[in-house]
């Protein structure tokens, strides 16, 4: 209740002023808020998770304020879309709010301050739980070189993280998503994952590699891609990034609106996805799954489907904080329910 009057009225406001200004909260007063975790530890790719409920990456692109956000209750933290040179992103307006769908379009573009600056930030944190840690390429970049830019953030962030996504999914950087298909995509995940595996040799330690891939998939496109996954032996898969699909919101003017939308309308959507990965991947490779998870019922869908772990962002954005004990509780009882 305190939560959604707090809502409505951080909706009378520019959505990016109070997205900074909420994070930078958040940093502030981190020291008020109380840690409160529900424990339902899971162990995947070799970690612990605390619980199956996680931070997905673009609410903190710099990794400035995971401390503050851990405190919610999170078992995982991803932060960025992080690049190797800093950029400003696209232009402003860039986020957008429709509430009557309980959706969310943006189209910030990579907007960060560079891969060294989140390592510093890494650094100065004193969070002890588990974080991944999201790379893209610089929009100045083209396709052909973009390998190059991922094996700077690869190379940079292994250190810190505790396990590293491959973003080739978002709509917001011009010709990314073709990163995903044919060629392109196994030369970049092969020369990845040697990089992994040369890295891993040389530093005594193994971080998982994942891939965050797009709802907008065909049939034939989801087939390849899991060849591909499975083929260059990526840890897992992350599902899904947003829609570029604007029909289930189409009656509101934002609609027209470009970028990626989140939220209520994505939930069927990406849980069909993890559906159809799950099948042609077998119980082998771990999904973690995420896209319009509004509820504890929609995380349990996204399990069912075949999920093995959520993350949550915009659902997190209209319900607040209290959802994540939600979905954690609720998780666990699913998970108790079964093995009893």
């Amino acid at each position: 209740m305190i939560y959604s009057l707090i809502r409505n009225i951080l909706f009378q406001l520019d959505a990016e002023f109070v997205h900074h200004q909420s994070l930078a909260n958040l940093k502030r007063f981190k020291w008020l808020l109380p840690h409160t975790q529900v424990k339902d530890p899971v162990q995947l790719f070799g970690i612990t998770f605390p619980n199956r409920v996680g931070l997905a990456a673009g609410l903190d692109k710099d990794g400035d304020c995971f401390d503050a956000l851990a405190k919610f209750g999170f078992g995982f933290i991803e932060i960025g879309t992080v690049t190797p040179v800093a950029q400003l992103g696209n232009d402003k307006p860039r986020l957008f709010r429709i509430p009557k769908y309980q959706a969310i379009i943006n189209r910030f573009g990579f907007n960060n301050l560079g891969v060294d600056n989140l390592i510093e930030n890494v650094k100065k944190s004193q969070f002890t739980g588990v974080l991944g840690i999201n790379i893209g390429k610089n929009k100045n970049t083209p396709n052909e070189n973009a390998v190059n830019d991922y094996l700077i953030g690869l190379e940079k962030v292994y250190p810190f993280a505790d396990y590293i996504t491959i973003n080739i999914s978002s709509p917001n950087t011009p010709d990314l998503r073709r990163l995903q298909f044919g060629q392109a995509l196994k030369y970049l995940l092969t020369t990845l994952k040697n990089k992994q595996n040369e890295l891993a040799q040389s530093q005594k330690r193994y971080v998982p590699l994942l891939v965050k891939v797009a709802p907008d998939l065909e049939e034939e496109d989801i087939l390849e891609l899991c060849t591909v996954l499975t083929q260059t032996k990526m840890d897992g898969v992350i599902a899904t990034n947003t829609t570029i699909n604007k029909k289930a919101v189409s009656l509101s003017k934002l609609s027209l609106e470009e970028g990626g939308l989140s939220g209520s309308p994505l939930t069927q959507v990406s849980t069909e996805v993890i559906r159809r990965l799950r099948i042609e991947l077998g119980d082998e490779m771990p999904i973690i799954g995420v896209g319009g998870i509004m509820s504890a019922q929609d995380a349990i869908d996204k399990i069912n489907a075949g999920a093995n772990l959520v993350q949550i962002y915009t659902g997190f954005i209209y319900q607040g904080p209290s959802l994540v004990k939600q979905i954690a509780q609720a998780l666990k009882k699913h998970y108790s329910s079964k093995v009893s």
